[in-house]
Parts: structure tokens; C-alpha cells; sequence
């Protein structure tokens, strides 16, 4: 039988294919496994950045691609927030200027989140060329890469090396890098995320024991405005607290780039980013703070940056001011994820300001009532027992016969009145608590006193009694001080005195200024308009002003108008 002998030509054919095959079998596997590497590397990473770099280099390798990019889409979901690229260098970026916000082509993925593949570039109807100094690029594919549904961002790549173009298997590795990249992404987020949080944590608790360990209010603020510069990556960081019996804000802090035209800067309420964060009680945010409207144009302030947000310290009547922090221009927007942590930092710090508030408040009243215990003991034991020796003195100076001793006995009575007078007045200090309102007519009345002595030439004896800040309303404390400061100066200026007597006292129904000296007196044609002055306040108030210039030299003003108990 004849042997059927295959034609050499189509054993060649065979073989070839075969080897074709064996070639695509081993292609396949080698492009599995740097697939596999590939996902390996990139979720190995937990730094987002590190990851996101790592899936742009491993996306070119794959698909042997000249350039590779990543466009992290923005909060909006309409443009690019980010845009990392292999393949260009930097003087390339330099010269082709701003990265890409999403338009042509890479504006057709964020719009359609599909895989897109095209042989030329310029041929699809998105594409409306490069920017200047741009390198040429006509292969194209890109793929979206999505986060737990949502679309992250996408790969764009171009130019497949060696002039061929990019094909299914160069689409479906890529879609299968673009999975594995959203897996990493979302790794790397939540790492990231309990880093953040662990750093809000930490921050808070500084705070919290700077408060409680009784820092200064500056230092606590100051501490609260760098942590949560430092967190967030701002390059300014402003505080800004409400002025009492105003409808403004000033800044009291502002630390980092621009710092210095924000200090002592006054900030409407109305109108204004930092009010508007104020009056509504919740974060106001900004893309690009240099051309806000709600900022004034002068002074500028606002050179060189971009994102901002104004964070408010603290909610409803416990609202103790804003925090604005402002990233340098070109860096992402503040994010409601970032926001978050950043208000629930400014809320812990306003407890904890509250909290040392209370601390202080406690710590004053412990004072106050030992003030009480002291002034009740002066009473009870002090004054009685100068009281009772006072009255022992009496009754015993009425059986001595030696005129000179009972004389002195006298004296030492008389004495021990005026004593008595003064610890009175001491006491009636020690249980003044209106200190709140700033400072009161007994400290304002020592305070002149101590001032007038240089210009006389000697300190002026002075002395008080009667709930002088308690029973005096404010306006007529006022007119206290104008003419104890009139009177003051007439004496210096007129009498010549070496010697000065204040007393300033109230019962409740009056209060009673008195200024004697022992000066030349008032001449018979000296001016008075001073002492009309002085008259005409006490009449305005209901009262009358008494001035008397014995024979033997010196002046007495006694100055009194009633008060109603406050």
C-alpha cells in the first residue's frame, strides 16, 4: 500500500503555528504574571500617593505604553483634582503649563466612565488638540478606575511603543489593573483616614491639657490654629473671635504665608467668610479665597493662595470664634471629609475652653468666698474687740484726774474709731464681686489718687467707706472721678499744699467726695471755673457742692449726690 506522505509546505505552516501559539501561550503568561505583579506592588502601598504613582507605572509597563497618566477626579465629578504622569519630564510640564482640568478626550471618560480605545487621537470628535510644547500622541486607551462604585479617577495612556496600536488584550489588562487599582486606592483611603484620625485625636488632647493645665488663652489658641494647619495641609491658619458690644469679629491669631496683613484685622459679621461661618454655625468653604467676593479687596491678604475654609470654634451660645484655614493656590479644595474631623476638632476645642472658663470661674469663686471669711471674721472678731476696747478706754479715762493722760486716752478712743472706719472700708472692698464690669469706682479713685502724686509731689492720704462700687451706678461714678481729678489738679496747680486729704464714702442713699488741703486757700479773685464745673455736675445729679477756705489757710470741697441702690 501506498504511504500518504503530507507535503512538505504544509508541515512548515503547521509548525509555524504551532509556534505562533506556543509564542502567544508564553506572551500570555509572561503578561499574567506582570499583571499579578503589578497588582502585588500596588497593594502593598498604603501611602495614597505612593499607590497612585505605582498604578500609573505599572499601567505603562504593561500595555508598553510612552506615557501614562492618572486624572483623580474632583469632588464636582466634573473636572480633574489631580493629574500624575510618567513619560513627561519636568522641564516638559514647565513648558506645557497647567495640568489638564478634564477637557477633550479625558473629559469624554470622566462623562462616559467606559473604556475608550482609539487609533488616533485627533480623529475623535472630543478632541480638539495639545497645548504648545505638548509631545505628539495618537494611540490611545484609557479605562475608569472605580472606588466601592464610584469613579476615582481614570488611566490614560498613549503611543504604544514600537508604532502598533493598542488592542483588546492591552484594553482588558488595563481593566483588570483598574479593579485591583480601586481595591488599593480604598486601602490606602482608609489608612489614611485612621491616620487623620488619629492625629485629630492627639491634637485634642493637647488642647485639652494645655487648657486644664491653665496655659494662657493666646498659647491655647495658637496651639489649636498650627495643629489644624499642620493636619490639613494649609499654609494659613487665621482665629478670629467676636468683639464684646460689637457686631464684628477681629482677628487675634494668624500664623503661616500672609499671616502679618490679618493681625489685628476688624471683620464685619455680615458679608464676610468668616462671619458667614460665625452666624450660621457651620463650615463655609471656598475654591479660590483670592477672588472670593465675600473678601474685601484691601488690605490684600490673600497673595499666593487658594482653598480655603472657615471652621466655627464651638456652637450656639458657646460659639467662641472662627478658624480659617487657607491652602496655598493650586492644591486641592477642602474636602466634606477633611471639613468633618476639622469642625469635630473645633468643637472639642470649645469644651475644653469652656471647661478651663469654668475651672477659672470656680477657682474665682473659691477666692471670692474667702474674701467673705475673711471680712466676716474682721467684723465679727476684729472690729468687736476694738469696739470693746475702745469702749473700756472711755470708761476709764472718766476716772483720770491727769489731764494730760486723759487727753491722751482720748486720742488713742478717737484712734481706735478711725481704725474701725478703716476695716469697715476694708471689708466692704472684700465683698465687691463686680469686678466683671471692669474696674470699679474704688479702684478707679485709688488709681487717680496714685496717679496725681508725682504732680504734687507726694502721695495724698485716702480713705473709703460704704459699698462704693455696688451702690454707685456707673454714671455717677463717672462724675465722681471728673471732679476728684479736677480737684486733684486745682490743688496742684493753685494751693501750694504739702499735704492732702481724700475721703470718698457712701450709706447707700449718698455718696460723698471730700478733698481737703492745707494749701493758701482760694484767693478772692481767682478763677472758678473749675469749682462751677464741679457744681454744675452735682445739681445735674440732684446734688450740691460745698467749698470752704478757713482763715487759716487750706481748702475743703465736699462734693455729694444721692445714688439709688443698684
Amino acid at each position: 500500500m501506498a504511504r500518504v506522505r503530507l507535503p512538505q509546505l504544509r508541515l512548515d505552516e503547521l509548525l509555524e503555528e504551532l509556534q505562533a501559539r506556543l509564542d502567544a501561550a508564553r506572551s500570555t503568561r509572561d503578561r499574567v504574571h506582570s499583571l499579578l505583579e503589578a497588582v502585588l506592588s500596588v497593594g502593598r502601598e498604603l501611602d495614597l500617593e505612593q499607590v497612585l504613582r505605582g498604578i500609573v507605572q505599572a499601567a505603562a509597563v504593561l500595555v508598553d505604553a510612552e506615557y501614562a497618566a492618572l486624572g483623580v477626579i474632583g469632588p464636582d465629578g466634573k473636572r480633574l483634582s489631580e493629574f500624575l504622569t510618567v513619560g513627561v519630564t519636568d522641564e516638559q510640564i514647565a513648558e506645557i503649563g497647567p495640568f489638564p482640568q478634564g477637557h477633550g478626550i479625558l473629559g469624554e471618560l470622566i462623562r462616559h466612565p467606559e473604556p475608550l480605545r482609539l487609533n488616533k487621537l485627533s480623529q475623535h470628535p472630543s478632541s480638539y488638540g495639545f497645548p504648545p510644547h505638548h509631545p505628539p500622541m495618537n494611540s490611545f486607551v484609557g479605562v475608569p478606575i472605580r472606588v466601592r462604585e464610584q469613579v476615582f479617577g481614570n488611566l490614560y495612556l498613549t503611543e504604544k511603543r514600537g508604532g502598533a496600536q493598542f488592542d483588546e488584550d492591552d484594553e482588558s489588562v488595563l481593566s483588570t489593573l483598574a479593579v485591583a487599582a480601586g481595591v488599593a486606592i480604598d486601602n490606602a483611603r482608609l489608612y489614611e483616614e485612621s491616620r487623620l484620625q488619629e492625629r485629630w485625636l492627639r491634637a485634642s488632647a493637647e488642647v485639652t491639657h494645655s487648657l486644664m493645665s491653665g496655659s494662657d488663652r493666646g498659647e491655647v489658641l495658637r496651639l489649636i490654629a498650627e495643629r489644624a494647619r499642620e493636619i490639613t495641609g494649609a499654609a494659613l491658619a487665621v482665629v478670629a473671635v467676636p468683639m464684646e458690644g460689637t457686631d464684628s469679629l477681629t482677628v487675634e491669631l494668624a500664623i503661616g504665608q500672609q499671616a502679618e496683613p490679618h493681625r489685628g484685622l476688624v471683620l464685619p459679621v455680615g458679608g464676610s467668610l468668616i462671619g458667614e461661618a460665625f452666624l450660621g454655625a457651620t463650615p463655609v468653604s471656598s475654591p479660590d479665597i483670592s477672588c472670593d467676593p465675600r473678601i474685601s479687596v484691601e488690605p490684600s491678604r490673600f497673595t499666593g493662595l487658594g482653598p480655603a475654609v472657615a471652621v466655627p470654634v464651638g456652637s450656639g451660645d458657646g460659639l467662641r470664634g472662627v478658624v480659617l484655614l487657607v491652602r496655598a493656590a493650586g492644591r486641592t479644595v477642602f474636602s466634606e471629609a477633611e471639613t468633618e474631623p476639622l469642625q469635630g476638632f473645633a468643637a472639642q476645642a470649645a469644651v475644653a475652653m469652656e471647661l478651663a472658663e469654668r475651672r477659672r470661674d470656680a477657682e474665682q469663686i473659691a477666692v471670692l468666698q474667702d474674701r467673705d471669711r475673711i471680712a466676716r471674721d474682721l467684723h465679727d472678731l476684729a472690729i468687736q474687740r476694738l469696739f470693746a476696747t475702745g469702749m473700756t478706754l472711755q470708761s476709764a479715762g472718766r476716772f483720770i484726774e491727769h489731764q494730760e493722760a486723759s487727753e491722751r486716752v482720748a486720742r488713742a478712743v478717737d484712734d481706735l474709731d478711725e481704725t474701725i472706719k478703716i476695716i469697715r472700708s476694708t471689708i466692704f472692698g472684700l465683698r465687691s464681686r463686680d469686678e466683671a464690669a471692669g474696674p470699679g469706682l474704688r479702684a478707679r479713685a485709688v488709681r487717680a489718687v496714685g496717679e496725681s502724686a508725682p504732680v504734687l509731689g507726694f502721695a495724698p492720704s485716702v480713705r473709703m467707706e460704704g459699698l462704693l462700687d455696688t451702690h454707685v451706678p456707673k454714671e455717677t461714678a463717672d462724675h465722681v472721678m471728673a471732679v476728684l481729678s479736677e480737684a486733684l489738679t486745682n490743688v496742684a496747680r493753685h494751693a501750694r499744699a504739702s499735704r492732702v486729704d481724700v475721703v470718698l464714702e457712701t450709706d447707700g442713699r449718698h455718696v460723698r467726695l471730700r478733698v481737703s488741703d492745707d494749701g493758701v486757700g482760694i484767693p478772692a479773685g481767682g478763677r472758678r471755673s473749675g469749682l462751677r464745673n464741679m457744681s454744675e455736675r452735682a445739681q445735674q445729679l440732684g446734688g450740691a457742692l460745698d467749698c470752704t477756705s478757713p482763715e487759716g489757710g487750706g481748702t475743703t470741697l465736699v462734693w455729694r449726690v444721692p445714688v439709688t441702690e443698684q
